[in-house]
């Protein structure tokens, strides 16, 4: 409910006071394809006149090009001012930033991308990423981040897989929602996008059209989305571009407003993806101009119009004759004016912008570093890793693209690969190792030789013949291979960059083949945003000694990497999101029925080449004695516990994951769904046990009759290295009638750790 303040203000407004503070302005918005469309969308309103009744959203501040922070600070708080003495009503507006690696801004620190934040199944250091980048956020008077992504993802050739978390919903939920909750902390508000099925896209094709069910809505992409409103009290939500079963998410009440304000309870603002309202009249052609477009949007429950007014000011005669409810716009603005007030703008004083800033302190890089390292998967591995203590002083041969670049460690949309990538010779403004440069510090003694071998892209093969040589010379060789990040063509990966092969780009392979085959233990780093087809590397003739995976791990995943290849660090990441035998084996997801996996009646296998949840240590982990209750009620909690000890002779971290199987439903299930997991931290021969307080909702799926439920039934349970790996197994039945879902549901399972004596 609106205050008595917000409802004042709503009342003395006129038409075009309402319908300022529905849309923002891009004033930094030029020719730079940062955005989709931005160039055919931008709208020609000069800024003067956008903002001469006042103004919902400044877009992008800091985010459009290269400014220096405290020089953009005084020009923001100055223009604030402006905002509060020359316009009637002297509302601020709200800034809006890109925060999903990092606040997107000049000189800031850039974290590693969320697949690897779900690689780390870490909610406790992702929320304290959060707090970290807003409070930057804060000091330079933004107030609003686009972060983060709870698209589940379903479809690795989609070039924004690596903005997602997991292909696992729940482990989406819990360490999106920890995001939410740290930056919602700093004081900034979080929105959750791209509500709903963005991911699901046909082909792994961006914008293309989804053709999910009902089922697999309720039950897969929803859930991350209802854990974050619910549990992580979300203040803003960003519609999807998608749509599915041909409605547009954008001009659809059912998602924006049955689902998540009827269902869920969500009081706080929808804003549009940039352009998304003009889409409905130029993309998906359901509008007949851009004010049935407007009309369409706001019927739906979007409140404002991102970046800028290229619809929502086209209501004005409308509103005036009558033809367009005004109850639409009072609404939105009623929203607008409230999340205003909760932010403290209706009463900020900008009378003095702050006069020093520290955008990459120390904390961030510690933090930085320390969900690096825990991101990093060790994916196979004959005993090259950790390098022998003899290898310290050998001879090192790092190959590949992506061996001496420090852009190959940062995601899409990190502030270096989505705005500097357009200003050629503006440095970095931070520091940021290159896995080159990190070996080279870890292992001083160590002769270090270095070739290029090849592009991230591109089919020139000149360069293999000097990484054999270089292979050739060494005792090991490190060949970093991968993506390299970027918009719309201008990479591998990201957005607009979708795939029909997951294999690696340009002629990488031939790379890593000719190296292998030189006989000198190669150490393969991929350092990616999407997995790729990679199996020929990891099993069988001329695989690799050992591989690692990381995704996109930020400033200091250079030294992270080097860290672990070296023996300083262990890793402990495990995959979130299968491994994939082929692109035609897609769309795949470890949570599929029984008929979705291999079976005899079909000549084509889809098994990925790791599973979900994969993850070697430099150390061995046993699994014993799961238990759990025997029988448990619809409705009730399941109590699961599970020993686990570290068997090897190193420290290391384990990730205890708990899997279930409803044997038999009424509607089909997957073969196999994560429950709960906990990362657990362990020295040699200690052992500890895991207790999971599991809520039976978690088993909860769309029954026949389209309503959620928890049904009776035997449910298989088990522990694992994987989602692959029954390591240790127990059942429970659950009893009674079928149980309704309902909000006072737990979605998120309860863990305690009890460490024993070490044996």
């Amino acid at each position: 409910m609106a205050s008595a303040r917000v409802q004042a203000l709503l009342a003395s407004m006129t038409v075009e006071e309402k319908l300022a503070q529905l849309v923002g302005f891009w004033v930094d918005q030029g020719d730079e394809l940062v955005a989709p469309m931005a160039g055919e969308m931008a709208t020609s309103t000069r800024y003067e006149e956008a903002s001469a009744h006042g103004l919902g959203h400044l877009t992008r501040v800091y985010g459009t090009r290269p400014v220096e922070p405290i020089a953009r600070a005084e020009w923001l708080w100055a223009e604030q001012r402006r905002l509060q003495t020359e316009t009637r009503l002297g509302i601020p507006a709200i800034v809006h930033e890109e925060c999903l690696t990092g606040l997107a801004a000049w000189q800031a620190a850039t974290f590693p991308t969320p697949l690897a934040w779900g690689a780390a199944f870490d909610p406790e250091l992702v929320a304290e990423m959060g707090r970290l980048i807003g409070g930057s956020m804060r000091e330079l008077g933004i107030h609003q981040g686009l972060a983060p992504v709870l698209d589940v993802i379903r479809d690795p050739r989609w070039g924004r897989v690596d903005e997602c978390i997991a292909e696992d919903p729940y482990v989406v939920g819990t360490i999106g929602t920890a995001y939410v909750q740290g930056l919602q902390e700093s004081g900034i508000h979080a929105t959750l996008k791209h509500f709903v099925g963005y991911s699901a896209s046909q082909a792994g094709r961006n914008h293309a059209p989804v053709h999910a069910g009902a089922r697999e809505i309720a039950d897969v992409l929803l859930p991350p989305f209802e854990m974050a409103v619910r549990d992580g009290g979300a203040r803003s939500v960003m519609n999807s571009y998608a749509e599915i079963d041909g409605m547009p998410v954008g001009a659809t009440p059912a998602y924006l407003t049955d689902t998540l304000r009827d269902d869920w309870g969500f009081d706080g603002v929808v804003v549009s993806d940039y352009f998304s309202v003009a889409f409905l009249h130029t993309m998906h052609a359901v509008a007949v101009d851009r004010k049935a477009a407007a009309e369409l949007a706001l019927g739906a429950g979007i409140d404002v119009e991102l970046p800028g007014g290229d619809a929502f000011p086209l209501l004005a005669a409308g509103l005036r004759d009558g033809s367009v409810d005004d109850d639409l716009v009072d609404r939105a603005v009623l929203r607008v004016l409230t999340q205003k007030e909760q932010l403290g703008l209706l009463d900020a004083d900008f009378s003095t912008p702050p006069r020093a800033v520290d955008l990459d302190s120390p904390a961030h890089r510690r933090v930085a570093g320390s969900l690096a390292a825990e991101s990093v998967v060790l994916l196979t591995n004959d005993g090259t890793l950790p390098l022998a203590s003899a290898h310290t002083a050998a001879t090192i041969a790092i190959i590949g693209p992506n061996a001496d670049s420090a852009h190959a460690l940062m995601g899409c949309y990190s502030f270096a690969n989505h705005v500097l990538a357009l200003h050629p010779g503006v440095p970095l403004g931070f520091e940021i190792p290159s896995l080159t440069d990190a070996i080279r510090a870890e292992l001083p003694s160590a002769r270090v030789l270095t070739a290029l071998g090849c592009e991230v892209e591109g089919d020139d093969r000149s360069g293999i013949a000097d990484a054999v040589a270089a292979a050739r010379q060494a005792d090991v060789a490190i060949l970093a291979v991968g993506d390299r990040a970027g918009l719309f063509g201008r990479g591998t990966v990201g957005e607009g960059n979708d795939v029909e092969s997951l294999e690696l780009p340009g002629v990488q392979r031939e790379l890593i083949e000719a190296v292998v085959a030189t006989g000198t233990p190669v150490v393969l780093v991929a350092l990616s945003g999407r997995p790729y087809a990679i199996g020929w590397a990891l099993d069988g003739d001329g695989a690799v000694a050992a591989a690692l995976q990381s995704f996109f791990p930020g400033e200091e995943g250079g030294s992270a990497l080097a860290g672990i290849i070296s023996g300083r660090l262990s890793p402990s990441g495990h995959l979130p999101v299968s491994l994939p035998r082929s692109a035609g084996a897609q769309p795949f997801s470890y949570l599929h029925p029984l008929l979705g996996g291999p079976t005899e009646i079909t000549s084509a296998d889809s098994t990925p080449v790791r599973p979900f949840g994969h993850g070697l240590t430099y150390t061995s982990f046993v699994h014993s004695d799961l238990r759990t209750d025997a029988a448990s009620p619809a409705g009730s909690t399941v109590s699961v516990s599970v020993q686990v000890r570290n068997a090897g002779e190193r420290a290391g971290v384990d990730l205890v994951q708990l899997y279930a199987h409803d044997v038999f439903a009424s509607v089909t299930r997957p073969v196999a769904q994560l429950l709960a997991y906990q990362r657990v931290s362990l020295e040699p021969g200690e052992s500890a046990t895991v207790h999971f307080d599991v809520p039976t909702a978690r088993l909860a799926f769309t029954g026949v009759d389209g309503v959620r439920i928890v049904e009776p039934g035997t449910v298989d349970l088990w522990v694992g290295s994987s989602c692959a790996d029954r390591e240790t197994e127990a059942t429970v039945e659950i009893t009674g009638p079928a149980h309704a879902v309902t909000a006072a549901d737990a979605r998120v399972c309860g863990v305690r750790v009890a460490r024993g004596v070490a044996v």
